[in-house]
């Protein structure tokens, strides 16, 4: 039995893989050594328990170490073009319409990697708990999934459609 890794599927655009791709290229190069560069002539000031300077080269850098990882991770597991999608079947690459229980609100958002943020409308993550909930889910069916605060809502997709573009 082969183990599928869809679950852990990123789907991007081709734009916002090379947009990743190129932070990344730079984040590791250049932005290393910039940094580096800031950390040694902070530490030439001298004394480093009180060196704010050195202290925020090192912040900064912990925080670009940190998005060379989170951008590699996304790179590793991103397929680029489009999600298969199936009209009327909520997935990635959708516009989705959902309406909450109890409200007429209707509410249109792409159901899409947050990478792909560029997009005009909103972007919810496939990842999230509403994305979760409701991927896979026709048009007509009703979903639950728990809130941060504990409470439990439930949507009705109202539609799903291949998202178009801007």
């Amino acid at each position: 039995m082969t183990e599928t890794r869809a679950d852990n599927v990123s789907w991007l655009t081709q734009e916002a893989y090379d947009r990743l791709k190129n932070e990344l290229d730079h984040l590791s190069g250049s932005g290393r050594i910039e940094i580096a560069q800031k950390i040694e002539a902070a530490r030439d000031e001298g004394d480093l328990k009180e060196n704010g300077g050195y202290h925020a080269a090192k912040e900064e850098q912990g925080k670009i170490e940190g998005r060379i990882l989170q951008l590699r991770h996304i790179l590793e597991n991103a397929r680029v073009g489009e999600a298969p999608r199936t009209e009327g079947v909520v997935g990635p690459g959708m516009t989705v319409t959902i309406a909450f229980a109890g409200d007429d609100e209707e509410v249109t958002f792409l159901l899409a990697s947050r990478e792909e943020s560029g997009s005009p409308i909103d972007v919810y993550s496939p990842k999230s708990p509403l994305g979760a909930a409701i991927n896979g889910k026709k048009v007509g069916e009703t979903a639950s999934y728990t809130l941060p605060n504990g409470r439990n809502m439930t949507v009705e997709i109202i539609d799903a459609t291949p998202y178009a573009g801007s």
